[in-house]
């Protein structure tokens, strides 16, 4: 387990190939700051602040979250496949306030035990992964009965005019933003995941000055524990 305040480790080794996006890490990795100034930081500071226990973090980027998370939490295992921000992840670990361990990992393949977890935190993570589905059957998996999802996501706008753009554009966008799809509908996706109650709320976000509002979600879901093998 990494240090707390106190510290934090990464695991050796690199991350997937298939999940190295040089280009996208950096300029991500750039922007944060400016993010977070426009309202970003205030809406993980929201999305953390019940959490307690043990808590998965999977697409933990440049650590961006490390700085909100409350006393209420015990420890936090960090999953980030990016090698380029896990660096960077790392070193915010050894600053932070509560005990952060930094791991190479996809949201497909979570290393941690079966329920395991009182949360799980999510954010701007579903949009990219290859499939929900079974990102989201891991997430129950490693999460006790009872346990927390938390999720901040940008999704698919509920104006059909925005909607269809977002639809043309995700096939190109994908592939230059880190395999971002904008044209989610991710609640509906955790909701068919078994996920209950769902409980969220919907708001308008512009990451940059020149770029326009785009629809964000920020909610809690809980698990029943993992799904029955069939």
């Amino acid at each position: 387990m990494a240090g707390s305040g106190q510290g934090g480790d990464s695991a050796g080794g690199q991350g997937p190939a298939e999940l190295q996006h040089p280009r996208f890490a950096r300029a991500f990795a750039e922007a944060v700051e400016g993010i977070d100034r426009r309202g970003a930081a205030e809406h993980r500071r929201e999305l953390l602040a019940k959490l307690h226990g043990f808590v998965i973090e999977i697409g933990a980027g440049e650590g961006s979250s490390f700085a909100f998370y409350p006393p209420t939490v015990t420890k936090v295992l960090a999953i980030e496949p990016d090698d380029y921000l896990r660096k960077i992840a790392t070193a915010k670990a050894a600053s932070a306030t509560v005990p952060v361990t930094v791991r190479a990992g996809a949201a497909e393949h979570i290393p941690a035990e079966d329920a395991s977890a009182d949360a799980l935190v999510s954010s701007l993570v579903l949009c990219s992964v290859g499939e929900q589905v079974p990102v989201l059957a891991e997430v129950r998996r490693v999460l006790r009965p009872g346990g927390t999802l938390a999720f901040y996501e940008h999704v698919r706008s509920n104006r059909p005019f925005f909607a269809a753009i977002e639809d043309m554009m995700t096939p190109a966008w994908q592939r230059f933003a880190g395999g971002c799809h904008p044209n989610r509908d991710t609640v509906a996706a955790i909701e068919a995941a078994s996920f209950a109650p769902v409980n969220s709320r919907r708001f308008n976000f512009a990451v940059h000055p020149l770029s326009p509002p785009v629809a964000h979600v920020l909610g809690t879901a809980v698990s029943s524990g993992p799904l029955a093998s069939s």
